[in-house]
């Protein structure tokens, strides 16, 4: 573990040095707060510790200033006061010790911060897999609706800025609901999971793709309009015309989907993703009322 020490008795460092240093614990000085500040800024250290009678600052607002610097991970601070000074009189860090100490006293606290430490990172771990698993569909791993209308207006704005085009794709599964009536549920899941694997193969990496609802699918092309929407779509529409889906004692199932396309040549401030997104699933309709396995363009 990475420790600063805010010290400037020598002796003071070369106590806890003697106590901390070695195995798996890395102790560097700093002789005043704004050098420890740079330091904790400039990341890798875990833990602070501060010498509370001849910092440099005041250590109340030390602290507040480590606390609002943009580190990857949050800093614990141990503060070292004098005997006539209790834990309530001062400042709020994570842990504080009384001098005269003991080393083992020192080595028992730096643990503690090393547990806690330890802790709160996988608890980071923990909420980032959560928030992930929460925007993302289990089943064909698009983003969800709620994280697809946040990428798609992040891909709004950037062409916005760039003075460049972009298209929506809604893609609708025809006969999806004659598959699970037929087939039942397992056989659905397989047939979206064929289609969701056939849009990614067809798609750009770097399209923003999202699992609607159901059998519906929607994909945002930045910088894409017209023409290079519809080869877009029918790729993706050939590609799952010859995808194979096996079902027991059956010939293989013959999906059949349409695409509708919104495509917004200029993008104002006052555009938004859900009014384009509705053409594109007005399109929808209008391609599966002429016939469907077809694309339908509309341009706003």
């Amino acid at each position: 573990m990475n420790i600063l020490v805010l010290e400037t008795d020598p002796r003071e460092f070369a106590i806890i040095q003697q106590a901390l240093g070695g195995n798996s614990n890395t102790v560097t000085p700093v002789p005043s707060s704004a050098q420890a500040l740079q330091a904790v800024q400039s990341g890798g250290f875990q833990v602070l510790i501060v010498n509370q009678d001849t910092t440099d600052s005041g250590p109340a607002q030390l602290i507040s200033r480590v606390r609002g610097l943009k580190t990857p991970n949050p800093v614990y601070i141990l503060l070292v006061a004098s005997a006539n000074m209790d834990g309530k009189s001062l400042p709020k860090g994570d842990d504080f010790l009384q001098r005269p100490y003991i080393t083992d006293d020192l080595k028992n606290r730096i643990e503690i911060a090393e547990r806690i430490i330890s802790l709160t990172d996988k608890l980071a771990q923990v909420q980032e897999q959560i928030e992930s698993q929460a925007a993302f569909d289990g089943l064909t791993g698009f983003i969800n609706r709620a994280g697809f209308l946040r990428q798609a207006a992040g891909e709004l704005e950037r062409s916005r800025r760039a003075s460049m085009p972009l298209s929506l794709i809604a893609l609708d599964i025809d006969n999806f609901k004659l598959i699970n009536d037929r087939f039942g549920a397992k056989t659905g899941d397989d047939v979206l999971e064929v289609v969701a694997k056939v849009i990614r193969e067809k798609s750009r990496p770097y399209d923003c793709i999202g699992r609607w609802a159901g059998d519906e699918f929607v994909i945002a092309l930045p910088g894409v309009i017209g023409a290079d929407a519809e080869k877009i779509s029918e790729r993706i529409l050939a590609g799952i015309r010859g995808a194979r889906i096996e079902v027991p004692n059956e010939p293989p199932l013959n999906v059949k989907v349409s695409a509708g396309i919104a495509s917004i040549l200029r993008i104002t401030s006052t555009t938004e993703v859900m009014p384009i997104l509705q053409e594109a699933q007005k399109a929808v309709a209008r391609a599966k009322e002429a016939g469907g396995n077809q694309v339908y363009l509309a341009f706003l």
